[in-house]
């Protein structure tokens, strides 16, 4: 019986997770995509130090985000793959400091989204440039949103994330 209400949770919490991605991201849609983007979404990818269920949640929530966003097929898949890389690596660092935890997607999406923006929606713009804006973006969300988060659901991470391996 525990296994499967552990499925459940699992299943419950990833599907939360993708859901709010998707609000927050069309929420703030004009400046969520572009060159210069602050997705004030990216603040979750902070939650897989919480729960593994963060991984596919903001993979599935990024994905998603990126249809309804309009995006180009190159973006909804390699935009969305960033994500996924930055989730499993932020599972991977959970026990480290938490100011490693917003490294990993901040890095993936400085990396794969220039070159999504260059080849896939032919922006004029030098990619180390786009790398800069890119990560500046990224910075604001994942790292001071991201840690904000991260500390204020520090004090519940018992009552609101169940333990899970």
């Amino acid at each position: 019986m525990k296994n499967k209400q552990s499925k459940v949770l699992f299943i419950a919490q990833a599907a939360m997770v993708a859901a709010i991605y998707v609000v927050l991201t069309l929420v703030g849609a004009s400046f969520s995509y572009g060159e210069v983007q602050v997705r004030i979404s990216e603040a979750l990818t902070i939650l897989p130090v919480f729960t593994p269920a963060a991984i596919p949640g903001l993979f599935i929530g990024c994905l998603i985000s990126n249809i309804l966003g309009g995006c180009i097929l190159p973006d909804i898949i390699f935009g969305s793959l960033a994500t996924l890389i930055g989730a499993i690596f932020t599972w991977m660092l959970r026990n480290k400091s938490k100011y490693l935890a917003p490294l990993p997607p901040i890095i993936a999406n400085v990396i794969v989204v220039p070159f999504v923006l260059r080849y896939g929606y032919q922006v004029p713009l030098p990619i180390p440039f786009m790398m800069l804006t890119v990560g500046i973006g990224e910075v604001i969300s994942c790292g001071v949103l991201g840690l904000i988060l991260h500390t204020a659901l520090s004090r519940y991470k018992n009552v609101i994330f169940r333990a899970q391996a």
